[in-house]
This record gives C-alpha cells, structure tokens and sequence, in this order.
C-alpha cells in the first residue's frame, strides 16, 4: 500500500496546478502491477489538447487504496464510461482538474456550493474559525447561531438537531418517528435516496440505481420488512398502503422534490394529499431536503409548495460545503430526542465549530434580494437551452427546473417517478456526458442524478454550456 500511495503523492507533487496548466511528468515510484496509463484520453480543444492523464494515473493508484478507488459509489463513472477526474481546486462556477483543464460546474459538490465554491467571505470566516480550533466536542455559542437560522427560516421546524451527514439525519428521523408515534413501518418511494442506512436502502435511487444494485448485500431482511415503497407522485398507492397496514405506519418518508432518480417535481396534488393521509392515519410526514433545502426557497422546498412537514431532514447547503446534516420538527415530537426525552442519538463532530460557520455566512448570502430569482433565471436559460438543442439535433429528450435545481432525461417523457425515469437511453447519456467534459462542462456523472446551479454561475457560463451542448448532441 505504500508504494500506492507514494505513486499517488509523487503526482500530486509533480506540479498538478489549478491554473494555469502546466507541463506534466508522469509519477515516480509506480509498483509494477500499477502501470502508468500511457494512452490517455485526448481530444483536441482549440490550442490546447483535452487531457486526463494525471487522473487516471492517480485513479488507478487509488483503486489499491479505496474499494473501487472511490469514497462514494456515483464518483466512479460506473453509469457514463472512462475513469473519474481528480480535481485539484474550485472557485466560483468552476473546477479545475489534476491535468490543468477548467470545468463549468453543475455538481456543486452535489448541492452544498450554491453561492459557488471557495467563496471567499465564507473563506475568511473559516480562518477565523480555525484558529481558535476545529472542534470541541461540547456545546459552541455557532450552534445556537445556525439552530436559529433553520428554526426561522424553515416552515416546520421549532427545534433542529445538528448532526454530520445526510444519512445521519435521516437516520436520526427514521428513529424518531417510530419512538413519537409508537409505530414501526414506514413508506418510501421508488428512486428516492434517503442516504446508506439499511431500511432505506430498499427501491433507492442515486448511487444503487446506477450501478444497477436493487438493494445492498450486508443488509439483514429483519431491516427492511417494515419498510414499505409506492411509485412516486401516487397518491393512490400510498392510500392503499394505509388501508392495508392500519394503525402500523409510523411515517410517510420523501424527497419533496426528487434529485436521486434525476429531477423529479411532484405533480399538483400530490404533496397535499399526501399531507392530508398522513394526518388521517395518525402518521408523520417527513421531507427529506438534504438536497432542496435552502436551494428551492429559503424556507426549502415546503415554503415553495406551502406544505408543511411534521419532520424535516436537512444537509448540504447548511454547512456551505463542510460535513453536516440536521433534523428538526415540531416541539412535541423533537423532545422525544435525549436527553430531553428518551430517544438516543450522538455526534462527537455534530455542531462543530467550522461547519456551523460555514453554513451561518452561506444562509446570510441567501437572504440577499433577488438570490432565488437569479437562480430560477439562470437554471430556467440552461434547461431550455439544452432541451432546445436536442431539438434541433434530433435527440428525444425531456427536462425541467425549480430555481437552483434541475434535469434532464434523454427521454420523450414525461418523467413523473423512477419507473419513468428508466426509459432513459442511459448509454446516450453517457456520451453526452464524456462529450460535455471534453467541452469543459462537469455534469454529474449519472442519469439519475439532479444537477445544480450556483450564484456564481452567470450568463456568460450558461451560453457557453448550451453551445457545448448543441455541438456534443450533433456528434452523438
């Protein structure tokens, strides 16, 4: 391992710069059964060739290192072909890479980056930070500052509870509302991703769809017997589930508006009756906005539709790009999370100092006037954009946007669930994806994955990602 490793280290040490590029070497001290790749992708882009040799030299270091040489399943391009790129630096509306070239962004570190990467009065703020430590392991006034934030700016929640990641959240909520209503099955729908925990990994989307995984080895059926999936925008479905399992169904779990099967908005109605069967039933509602919080409105994605949740998970965004996740409600149902009341649940790391610094100078970015028109303009541009592209080029494709978040299928549609969302030609999508990064366009590397604008991208960016687009989509 450690000659691996030393191959990995020698190129980043060999003079990998953002910007601007610079003359390569290949890494030193490359085991035998490690070769270098020679034939590097290279495609000819103006004056400058496209070139990806630096990251796949350390991709294939890292698979000696990492299960598949990754820290998370979408990153390895399974779904779209070649090898993932190694990025070295970000800043605004873009990347740059380990080999020198420079990418518009649409990842956005897969939603946190919404007022764009590296930005630098959140930067400032960490420094500060910094110096007086990373984390404390005991209460910081910083926790009592962004509690606040959330608690005001979001419809259901009176009192949050910080924790690390997406999936610690939704795991804290899913124990929750068993311990709140007494009960033990819970609903989900097909294609939503409620992060690794075992009783959501059942019909996920994100990461398990594509890698084409129904569900996960590992995963005893003990974990997923009480949970129960119904095709998104249903409401019928879910009616059943309720007259079949009365008295039993603990929650109602959901992406309000779906990222991890691509970008699914509910269909009017839906959100509203699903409100309504769960207040009939004796069940709680959860609104899983790791990904739509504070990106479809300040107040998420239940201000947008003017649902209010019993529940609400929450990421991403509210750390500005640092480790975190959160889960919050009513008063009466969060008192049940110890030690106010009996339900366990802990985090050595959970409010650390920086996380919360971070997620307090982005919050504030987000209240400036004018911050969700500019984003529902801009998303709305590239949308129809593309769309109108793959007209003119005579590609069957569908899409849409809300605000600073969108998709598109390559697909006729209409996409209403993850069911539709599977006609997609994923194999044309993963040259139109191979072709966009060669046109200097980072698309996430998944059919079944949301995309994300920021406040740094501007108008410049979007033209310039529509005519990528049109000059990929007449090649393919």
């Amino acid at each position: 391992m450690a000659g691996a490793a030393a191959a990995a280290a020698a190129a980043v040490a060999s003079g990998i710069s953002a910007r601007p590029a610079a003359p390569t070497r290949a890494p030193a001290g490359r085991r035998a059964r490690l070769p270098v790749v020679r034939a590097a992708i290279s495609v000819e882009k103006g004056e400058k060739a496209y070139t990806v040799q630096k990251s796949e030299e350390i991709f294939n270091a890292a698979k000696e290192l990492m299960p598949g040489g990754v820290n998370s399943p979408v990153r390895a391009f399974k779904s779209v072909g070649g090898q993932p790129i190694v990025f070295d630096s970000v800043k605004g509306s873009r990347m740059w890479d380990v080999d020198g070239n420079e990418y518009i962004d649409y990842v956005g570190s897969w939603g946190p980056a919404i007022i764009g990467h590296a930005d630098d009065k959140v930067n400032a703020a960490l420094i500060e930070t910094l110096k007086k430590g990373t984390s404390f392991g005991a209460p910081c006034v910083l926790e009592n500052v962004l509690a606040e934030m959330v608690i005001s700016a979001v419809p259901s929640i009176e009192m949050v509870r910080f924790v690390n990641s997406g999936t610690e959240a939704c795991m804290g909520a899913l124990r929750l509302v068993r311990a709140y209503t007494g009960r033990e099955k819970i609903i989900k729908f097909e294609g939503c991703y409620h992060g690794h925990a075992d009783s959501f990994l059942v019909k996920a989307g994100s990461g398990v769809a594509t890698l084409g995984l129904p569900d996960s080895p590992g995963v005893p059926k003990g974990a997923t017997y009480e949970t129960l999936t119904a095709p998104y925008n249903d409401a019928e479905a879910v009616k059943t589930l309720f007259e079949d399992n009365k008295g039993e169904i603990a929650a109602v779990f959901l992406e309000p508006v779906v990222g991890n099967a691509g970008f699914i908005p509910p269909q009017p109605g839906f959100l509203n009756a699903l409100r309504d069967l769960t207040k009939q039933n004796g069940a709680l509602l959860v609104f899983d906005e790791v990904m739509t919080g504070f990106r479809l409105a300040y107040g998420g994605a239940q201000e947008y539709f003017g649902i209010t949740p019993d529940v609400t998970t929450m990421g991403k965004i509210i750390g500005g790009g640092l480790p975190v996740g959160a889960y919050g409600g009513r008063r009466d149902i969060m008192e049940m999370v110890a030690p106010a009341g009996p339900m366990y649940q802990a985090g050595t790391l959970s409010g650390n100092p920086l996380a919360m610094t971070a997620g307090i100078h982005t919050l504030k970015r987000l209240t400036e006037p004018g911050t969700y028109e500019y984003l529902d303009k801009i998303t709305g541009d590239l949308v129809r954009g593309i769309l109108d592209a793959g007209a003119k080029t005579g590609h069957e494709m569908c899409g849409g946007h809300i605000r600073g978040m969108f998709g598109v299928f390559f697909t006729g549609g209409p996409v209403h669930n993850f069911g539709d969302a599977k006609k997609s030609d994923t194999e044309k999508f993963g040259r139109f994806y191979r072709g966009m990064l060669e046109e200097g366009v980072y698309l996430a590397p998944s059919q079944f994955e949301a995309g994300f604008t920021s406040l740094a991208h501007t108008s410049q960016d979007i033209e310039k990602t529509i005519l990528a687009a049109e000059k990929v989509l007449k090649r393919i």
